[in-house]
């Protein structure tokens, strides 16, 4: 009882009060014997109370370093020489609680913020005034085809006058950019916004891919006029067809030249019919109805399929799907037909004399959930220039090729709520069609 008396902070203060004033009493009064003895007494006391002082103060600042170095099993035992002791090792028990709870909400709420923006189909950058970036999330680093991004300077490898677009773009402003990737061109639009964090000036970047927009707009276009020409063609096609093979059952007696006439016409008719009817496909797609199917029995289905329909011996067709159930949700009869498209083009492009001709199917989930199916081949690439107009409709350099191929399985991804993209690589040499479902 004693102890705890004698180390009480109350007992050393009231002893060092006493003190100072027998102390002075003593020194009014010039009795020197007692302020011999007092004076020291007052030392010891006031060394005591610095001592606690120091040891309070230095398990403040051990309870501030374990917090900086996040020492969740820190903790100061609750049962010191003294009451005093006791509450203050509670209080800064209880300080550190609540300092690791709000640390731990804090970056609860950071993760949250971050699902959200990640969430978003439009890509988030907070950029400061060097250029360096505070914060992206996944839909931009998608967008820009980048997996790291921490500075503006990253931009230069991805196309001429990226970096100094981003540099120079300001709040309230919102345009329009185009380069070239791996994914094959991109246009983007986007909108900046300003704000302050931790005193400092930040510029918002809000990036959308407007690609599907434009694309959904040019195809548009050519449907519509695809239909004016087919309808105006067949219209002024099927009387001439019509009569020449009338004329030819009312004179088949007539003379050679002319039912030689009246056949080529007839025949040139049809033919033309034909070469119409093939384009009315791109115009007359049905409407997806799409289900569950798993994408490895699809693969080699249509691997098997491309085998038999195209007599070319020499080239090896490998599927690589993962993982081994992955499924995806479309019109297997409508993508049948953009697979078997892609694997015969690619057949086409590396042809029967390369001995080592390789296609390979591959099918994936992405970051972001979708299920991706790339179509690759290591036949001669496609130059640039005709790299841009592949999807044209009525665009081909094959003979005798109608032009129509890529253009409807672009309509048929589109009307899937999916998308086709031309992706080349030279380092590898190959060039892939990439599919990818939502």
């Amino acid at each position: 009882m004693t102890t705890r008396l004698y180390n009480t902070l109350t007992f050393r203060l009231a002893a060092i009060v006493i003190l100072t004033a027998a102390a002075t009493w003593s020194a009014i009064e010039r009795e020197w014997w007692l302020l011999a003895v007092t004076l020291p007494g007052m030392a010891v006391a006031v060394g005591l109370v610095w001592r606690k002082f120091r040891r309070n103060a230095q398990k403040i600042a051990f309870m501030f370093d374990a917090i900086d170095n996040a020492d969740h099993a820190f903790r100061y035992a609750e049962s010191g020489r003294s009451s005093a002791d006791r509450l203050v090792n509670r209080s800064l028990n209880r300080i550190i609680r609540i300092l690791f709870q709000a640390q731990a909400d804090a970056m609860q709420k950071e993760k949250y913020y971050e699902l959200i923006l990640n969430s978003v189909s439009t890509g988030i950058i907070v950029i400061d005034e060097g250029g360096y970036i505070y914060q992206t999330n996944s839909e931009a680093l998608r967008l820009l085809g980048l997996s790291v991004f921490t500075n503006v300077r990253q931009l230069r490898r991805l196309g001429e006058g990226l970096e100094e677009f981003f540099t120079n773009i300001r709040p309230g402003n919102r345009r329009h950019i185009s380069f070239t990737n791996e994914r094959g061109a991109v246009h983007l639009s986007v909108g900046v916004s300003e704000a302050r964090l931790k005193d400092k000036p930040m510029r918002i970047l809000a990036i959308n891919d407007i690609n599907s927009e434009l694309d959904d707009k040019e195809i548009d276009s050519w449907i519509r006029l695809t239909r004016v020409l087919t309808h105006e063609i067949m219209n002024g096609i099927t009387p001439i067809t019509s009569l020449s093979d009338t004329l030819l059952s009312i004179y088949a007696d007539a003379d050679k030249e002319i039912l030689h006439g009246l056949e080529t016409i007839s025949i040139t008719g049809k033919n033309l019919i034909s070469f119409v009817e093939s384009y009315r496909k791109f115009t007359h797609i049905p409407e997806p109805e799409p289900s569950l199917f798993y994408v490895r029995k699809f693969a080699l289905r249509m691997a098997q399929l491309a085998r038999h329909q195209n007599n070319y011996p020499s080239i090896a067709i490998s599927v690589d799907v993962c993982p081994d159930d992955l499924i995806v949700y479309a019109d297997e009869s409508l993508i049948s037909q953009v697979t078997l498209n892609l694997l015969r083009n690619a057949m086409q492009a590396i042809g029967h004399d390369k001995a080592d001709g390789q296609i390979r199917f591959k099918a994936y989930c992405d970051a972001s959930e979708a299920v991706i199916m790339e179509i690759s081949n290591n036949g001669p690439p496609i130059p640039p220039e005709e790299a841009q107009h592949i999807f044209v409709p009525f665009f081909t350099t094959k003979e005798g090729g109608s032009g129509v191929g890529l253009s409807i399985s672009r309509q048929i991804m589109r009307l899937s709520g999916g998308s086709i993209t031309l992706k080349s690589s030279p380092s590898t040499k190959e060039t892939t069609f990439v599919l990818t479902f939502p």
